[in-house]
């Protein structure tokens, strides 16, 4: 279990492309999973963890088991964005992080987010190899 209070909180900025959006600019309610999957890609990556390598060299994968998101208003076409990541627990096999997506300080998306640990090529559920908890348990 990770200690709550002194957890860092990472951020990621990313703003609302045309593509993003429905024909009146508002973004599709899909498309925060994508900003919030590339958030809690760079995180790993300021962590110093690359996925690929990952896949390449430890033979893991981390994939989404469950996630729960309340939806409080919408971003729209253009649209600046703060994605935040902050890592809540942290298990043998798994860990859960607290996802947020805010627009100048007002909070649109609020996730939690639980991510399993999986072989990369069974994809059955393994252990979260010892440097990559280190590294989280240090954060």
């Amino acid at each position: 279990m990770i200690n709550q209070p002194t957890l860092p909180i990472f951020q990621w900025s990313v703003r609302v492309y045309y593509e993003d959006t429905d024909a009146g600019g508002v973004v599709y309610h899909s498309q925060y999973l994508n900003f919030m999957e590339r958030a809690r890609t760079e995180w790993l990556r300021s962590l110093g963890f690359e996925q690929t390598a990952l896949r390449d060299s430890e033979n893991i994968l981390f994939v989404v088991h469950s996630m729960q998101m309340i939806f409080k208003k919408s971003a729209k076409f253009d649209d600046i964005l703060l994605v935040e990541t902050q890592l809540m627990e942290l298990r043998r096999g798994s860990f859960v992080c607290t996802q947020k997506i805010i627009r100048q300080g007002a909070l649109l998306i609020q996730a939690q987010v639980k991510i399993a640990c999986v072989n990369a090529v069974t994809f059955k559920p393994t252990g979260i190899p010892t440097q990559i908890k280190c590294k989280m348990e240090s954060i």
